[in-house]
């Protein structure tokens, strides 16, 4: 009978079934150790935490992670070295807080580049994956992602770049920090979790800032007024420690790598931008705060003042070796293909 002809076929590709269903199972454990410096209650935490909860899932429970937010295992400035050093597994790493150190990678958080923080999350890490290997060499990277565009915020209101002249800011990146010395200002250096006490005491009267966040950190109860424009985002990378990737199995690997993609890059940055929009809506609807726009020329008159800073950041990349044309016109390009240039 033709049935017993397929009797070793079908009991062999049961075996290969169990084989692969068991690849899992027969995988060593592995605990994860996640760094995330912004507060427990910040809507980037429950994005990584959905990210950590479908790897167990993917990885039959074998790759289980804990969370650690607020700066439990190090301070924000910190979280590149602490991947680097094992002291987190996975973190969370502003690259902007070291400035000159990732020069590349800074061409996302120049002025005036990035729409918004959905498709442009998915757009800088498509693009920056040429990249990492390379200038991000002591971690395994995983993906990048952004803050939906941030303004700046100040004690009194700035209408013209010729404003910024004499002011003491704190800006999100280093930059941005570039911008604000470009026009005069100086500039002074806190992570988030700091700036509202810096602003508090006087050592700085304006800051750039996401709008949800602005509330998050208390900020807005010490500046008023508020330039709503895209003035820039703020590029974010997410990676792990070279030696704990290097100690899984293919199979475990393989998990990580499913879930290091474009695709969670704009899923974790599209939790994160819902929570900022809201933001600008509650600031506005706050008694003594004024939300303003720009006029045309005002808007113009912005663009053209941070173009130094474009030529500053070039510079910047001539001096590790690569090339500022090639890098700038790649993202361009990327941020067209994803629809989120500005």
């Amino acid at each position: 009978m033709p049935s017993f002809h397929f009797a070793p076929r079908l009991a062999a590709i049961a075996a290969a079934l169990a084989l692969c269903a068991g690849a899992h199972a027969q995988d060593k454990p592995v605990a994860l150790k996640l760094s995330s410096w912004v507060p427990a209650q910040h809507a980037l935490n429950p994005a990584l935490q959905a990210w950590a909860d479908d790897i167990k899932k993917a990885s039959n429970g074998t790759i289980t992670s804990t969370l650690f937010p607020s700066e439990q295992l190090g301070k924000a400035f910190d979280h590149y070295d602490m991947a680097r050093d094992g002291i987190a597994d996975v973190s969370y790493v502003n690259p902007g807080y070291q400035p000159g150190r990732f020069p590349i990678f800074a061409a996302s958080s120049l002025p005036f580049m990035v729409s918004n923080a959905k498709a442009g999350s998915a757009a800088i890490d498509a693009w920056y994956r040429q990249y990492a290997a390379k200038e991000m060499k002591d971690v395994h990277f995983c993906f990048a992602f952004a803050h939906d565009p941030g303004a700046l915020h100040a004690k009194k209101k700035v209408l013209l770049p010729t404003d910024i002249k004499g002011m003491k800011i704190r800006p999100a990146t280093s930059t941005i920090g570039q911008m604000v010395t470009t026009l005069g200002g100086t500039n002074v250096q806190s992570s988030a979790p700091e700036a509202r006490d810096m602003l508090e005491r006087g050592v700085a009267e304006a800051i750039t800032f996401p709008w949800g966040s602005l509330i998050l950190f208390g900020i807005d109860k010490v500046v008023k007024y508020h330039m709503d424009v895209p003035l820039y985002v703020t590029p974010f990378v997410w990676v792990m420690n070279k030696d704990k990737y290097d100690g899984m199995s293919t199979a475990q690997k393989k998990v990580i790598d499913d879930h290091c993609t474009s695709e969670w890059a704009e899923k974790v940055g599209s939790a994160w931008a819902d929570f900022e929009i809201a933001g600008r809506a509650k600031i506005a609807a706050e008694p003594g705060h004024e939300v303003y726009k720009l006029t045309p020329d005002q808007l113009q008159a912005w663009r053209v003042a941070v173009q130094p800073v474009e030529l500053q950041w070039a510079e910047g990349v001539k001096k590790s070796g690569g090339d500022p044309k090639q890098v700038l016109d790649s993202f361009k390009q990327t941020l067209v293909k994803y629809k989120s240039a500005l």
